[in-house]
């Protein structure tokens, strides 16, 4: 029988990211300039970001070598275990095997500080001394804050309205971290006083929060912009993810079945899937990404030229869109609210190479409380949303008796989000 949990040696650390765009179906569209339309330079990009990541951004190499400066703070939580769920498949009886890998462990608890110690690391290499950026459920500035202090460095976060009140020890966690943390739209930008004006009440969105990001770093010479998910120089350092994974499942003797993660943006779960995706058609694997009902941008959206943001500050970008004026409603996985999707996620959705399914925000929560119950980890609202689709997937093979080999991506924990369980728990949660 495969091992509970699987683990690697500091020494099999990745010490390269994989760039999926010399492996996609079709030459990713060129993202567009605001102003002028046409597409962009790298130049185009230096108001924003360090020329380090611009370079790895447009970078055409397959491979792209950690610097060791990235992995010696790598090395504090890396690599994360890969965990059989054997209690979730007995509670199931199903005769699929369930594995799930934990992103949970890192310091700041969830995936995203693979890219936020990069992304602050060539910042600092050039000199800047502050970066801005958003949030949405908060893990993502958690991680940034994290990051930019080990490389003594200021952070400012624009956090959406409804998660900084639903959420607020995610605040907590930021500042702690040395992070200014500031309710978004807010009166500090022009973006944000300019929503406000039109809507005082709005709960905010990604959008608008990137909006005033943006413009915080472009009128401050000291200041550069940090994005979380969508751009390629994200998904890029996410891949660490993907690369042990492979090594995990290969120690073990299995061939997933079935992999699937939650999705926002897409950095969690194209850092997941993209070693997979060149072999995927070859060997079946199915690659399921999972999105909320209440923001189905894979699923009910175009596939289309859009901006990142909703003022129009970013480039435009072609990716499935629900229209960067779209305001979500104010469900508990604060990470998966945003009008959009990373640009190769979006082409390989197009192709059919990557399935995309929504579901309703109950249905996550009851499944994350069946892995809360089993396996002892309360997931993140947003990782809830993979959980629920492997436990279907799971169930569709007891019905068929087959043994599916299936793979989540349990992007974060739960322990700062339990007011959206007692939300569930006590009946006030509704479906969107």
């Amino acid at each position: 029988m495969p091992k509970k949990k699987v683990l690697l040696d500091e020494d099999e650390l990745p010490k390269k990211w994989y760039n999926i765009l010399p492996d996609l179906p079709e030459p990713l569209p060129p993202p567009l300039h605001p102003m002028t339309k046409e597409p962009l330079k790298p130049e185009d990009l230096e108001p924003l970001f360090p020329k380090g990541l611009i370079k790895q951004e447009m970078s055409n190499e397959r491979y792209i070598k950690i610097p060791e400066e990235v992995l010696e703070v790598y090395r504090m939580w890396r690599p994360t275990p890969l965990i059989r769920a054997e209690r979730l498949e007995r509670y199931l009886k199903t005769p699929a095997r369930i594995y799930y890998k934990y992103e949970g462990v890192s310091p700041p608890g969830s995936h995203k500080p693979n890219t936020a110690v990069a992304q602050a690391y060539y910042n600092m290499k050039e000199g800047v001394e502050r970066l801005t950026t958003e949030t949405g459920a908060g893990q993502w500035g958690s991680a940034l804050c994290f990051a930019t202090k080990l490389f003594d460095m200021k952070c400012t976060v624009y956090m959406v309205k409804v998660s900084y009140e639903q959420k607020p020890y995610r605040r907590i966690i930021m500042e702690a971290y040395g992070g200014e943390v500031i309710p978004s739209p807010s009166n500090r930008t022009e973006s944000g006083r300019k929503i406000l004006e039109s809507d005082p009440d709005t709960p905010g969105s990604l959008g608008i929060a990137i909006s005033e990001a943006v413009e915080d770093a472009a009128k401050n010479d000291d200041t550069k912009y940090s994005l979380g998910s969508v751009l390629n120089h994200v998904l890029l350092h996410q891949t660490v993810v993907g690369l042990e994974l492979k090594k995990q499942l290969e120690k073990i003797d299995e061939k997933p079945d079935i992999l699937v993660g939650c999705v926002g943006g897409g950095s969690n779960f194209s850092g997941l899937s993209y070693p997979f995706v060149k072999d995927s058609q070859k060997n079946g694997l199915r690659i399921v990404a999972v999105e909320p009902a209440a923001c189905p941008t894979l699923t009910s959206g175009e596939y289309r030229y859009d901006y990142g943001d909703t003022v129009g500050l970013t480039p435009l970008i072609k990716m499935y869109t629900l229209g960067h004026k779209f305001i979500p409603p104010p469900i508990h996985a604060g990470g998966l609210r945003y009008h959009g999707d990373a640009p190769t996620l979006s082409l390989l959705v197009a192709k059919g190479v990557i399935e995309a399914v929504a579901v309703k925000q109950l249905s996550t929560f009851e499944a994350g409380l069946i892995f809360a119950r089993t396996e002892g980890i309360i997931p993140a609202p947003e990782s809830n949303h993979a959980v629920r689709v492997a436990i279907d997937e799971a169930l569709k093979a007891k019905e068929k008796n087959e043994e599916k080999v299936i793979v989540i991506g349990l992007s974060g924990h739960g322990y700062f989000d339990l007011s959206a369980y007692d939300s569930y728990l006590s009946g006030r949660l509704n479906d969107t």
